[in-house]
């Protein structure tokens, strides 16, 4: 996600430009019904043909590469499943999109975390003064004890939490005279991790759910960002790579930089401006068209989706992770034993020429009248 600019690959799937809106619990539905678990176990639970998808967790994966990843595994995997005996199903994009937001709520795309660092970080950032382990160390009704921080498998709800939090919590350390404890990303992921492996901590559900995104932009004028956030200051490019744990710390840090106390937020308003604002950024992979276009005829997609029409055209769509995947699960199988009879091999992408094939897909749609 740090390459040049490239495509605008969730436009037509995710955040305020369409209606596909996506929702974890549909994915991990999918996830059962498309027999995954037959072969995939999670956290232990699951069949073993195939890895554990739970400790691939943590690993901060791009949308682009982890499409890559199963497009990799793909004909292994049809392999697998034709010889158990299991049918494959069929993934459009809505579906695509939950089980990415599946995948999310399973923080494949945060940055590993590490709870020893959280306690620490818990201590040093005076988090334990207020809040403690097992019971609060202040008589206030928002200062809830780490073991029963509910929203920690939810980064909408955490992200709301956090952000309503921060009028008191300058009260507070104004009382103490205590310096504003800033947060980076790595420092609420280690915090989290932390809070997920206390003993005695609620078995919570992770969940991420993005919406349309429609009432985002009305949202974000009524509550008075749009009144500092234009121009240099726009959210839309300083979101872009940015996952939501990144998303609450920055939000956390901007708090006393904030010359009136900000509106507060429910955590259906957080989802209704994040996915105006963040989904289409961070779910879109931002590569290299030029590079991509090197990658289309390196790997010998032209062979087929260009000169000789034997396979479906590229034209009139947007391009992105997600659509890459259900193609793939759609198209995949008879795609395969079409490059075996032409004998072209399968074609294996990094995450960065995944993310540059999108961006020259996307780019040559864009360029033609």
């Amino acid at each position: 996600m740090k390459r040049s600019i490239a495509a605008l690959g969730l436009t037509a799937l995710l955040g305020h430009a369409a209606g596909f809106p996506a929702d974890s619990t549909r994915g991990r539905q999918l996830f059962a019904k498309l027999s995954c678990v037959q072969c995939h176990a999670v956290d232990g639970k699951g069949g073993s043909i195939g890895p554990d998808l739970g400790r691939v967790i943590d690993r901060g994966f791009t949308p682009a590469r982890l499409a890559a990843t199963m497009w990799n595994h793909a004909p292994a995997m049809w392999a697998a499943m034709k010889q158990q005996g299991i049918p494959a199903g069929d993934m459009n994009d809505q579906a695509a999109a939950d089980l990415f937001a599946y995948f999310y709520s399973a923080r494949f795309f945060e940055a590993p975390g590490d709870a020893a660092r959280g306690k620490r970080a818990f201590e040093a950032k005076h988090c334990s003064a207020c809040h403690g382990l097992a019971a609060p160390e202040v008589a206030a009704p928002t200062a809830r004890p780490l073991s029963q921080w509910t929203s920690i498998g939810q980064p909408m709800a955490l992200a709301a939490a956090m952000w309503n939090h921060g009028a008191l919590m300058r009260e507070e350390f104004a009382k103490h005279h205590l310096k504003w404890p800033g947060l980076n990303s790595q420092d609420l992921t280690d915090l989290l991790v932390y809070a997920r492996n206390l003993h005695g901590a609620p078995a919570t559900d992770s969940r991420l759910e993005i919406s349309s995104g429609v009432e985002g932009e009305a949202l974000f004028q009524s509550k008075g960002c749009s009144a500092c956030h234009v121009r240099g200051l726009a959210l839309s490019q300083r979101l872009k790579g940015k996952t939501l744990t990144g998303i609450a710390a920055a939000m956390w840090d901007h708090q006393p930089r904030m010359a009136v106390d900000p509106k507060s937020l429910t955590t259906e308003e957080m989802r209704e401006i994040t996915s105006y604002l963040w989904a289409v950024q961070f779910f879109e992979d931002q590569g290299d068209s030029v590079a991509g276009r090197r990658v289309f005829h390196s790997k010998r997609c032209a062979a087929c989706h260009q000169s000789s029409g034997a396979a479906p055209g590229l034209a009139g769509r947007t391009f992105s992770g997600i659509t890459m995947l259900s193609a793939l699960w759609h198209h995949g199988p008879q795609m395969l034993d079409q490059m075996k009879a032409t004998n072209i091999a399968w074609p294996r992408f990094d995450g960065t020429q995944m993310s540059d094939l999108i961006a020259f897909l996307n780019f040559r749609n864009r360029s033609k009248p």
